[in-house]
């Protein structure tokens, strides 16, 4: 199984992410990770779009995107050929007991807290998603209240042919 980023700049309308979520769905394509948001023209938005299957499966993909009509350009590239991050808060219960180790693993994880009450507290990091997962995990002996995670976003590494 390869995995596979799609950066597809799409015209900027109600009803193109349901078209090209369709898409995946009527191919039964997985979409591991999906973010949208507005580009610096607000008639355009970008849809990174990670996804996962074998060679034909990647190729019939992009095939597909270039297909749609409201499909501007689609870009792809391998984990290995982009910058990827991606931004989680998690909201833990901490008591007298906890509170030094999730300090300490904010540290560690470059993690910030952004909201604390008198026994929860909001953390935020933004990191590759393994490195987001690894967050998870070792806050999993903590009493964990919420999560929410944005999907992947990714833009191609810089290159000296770049203008």
């Amino acid at each position: 199984m390869m995995k596979r980023i799609y950066s597809v700049l799409v015209e900027n309308r109600s009803g193109v992410l349901c078209k090209v979520a369709g898409l995946f769905s009527r191919r039964c394509y997985n979409i591991d990770s999906l973010a949208v948001g507005e580009t610096d023209d607000p008639a355009v938005s970008c849809m990174t779009i990670v996804s996962s299957g074998d060679q034909r499966t990647i190729e019939q993909i992009e095939k597909q995107l270039n297909k749609k009509l409201d499909v501007i350009k689609v870009k792809t590239f391998d984990e290995n050929q982009s910058i990827s991050r991606e931004l989680m808060l998690i909201k833990v219960k901490y008591n007298k007991g906890n509170r030094r180790d999730i300090l300490e693993i904010c540290d560690v994880m470059k993690a910030d807290i952004v909201d604390m009450s008198k026994n929860l507290m909001v953390l935020q990091i933004c990191n590759v998603p393994e490195k987001i997962t690894l967050f998870i995990n070792m806050l999993q002996s903590i009493s964990i209240v919420e999560v929410a995670r944005t999907g992947t976003l990714a833009l191609p590494k810089c290159s000296e042919n770049d203008n």
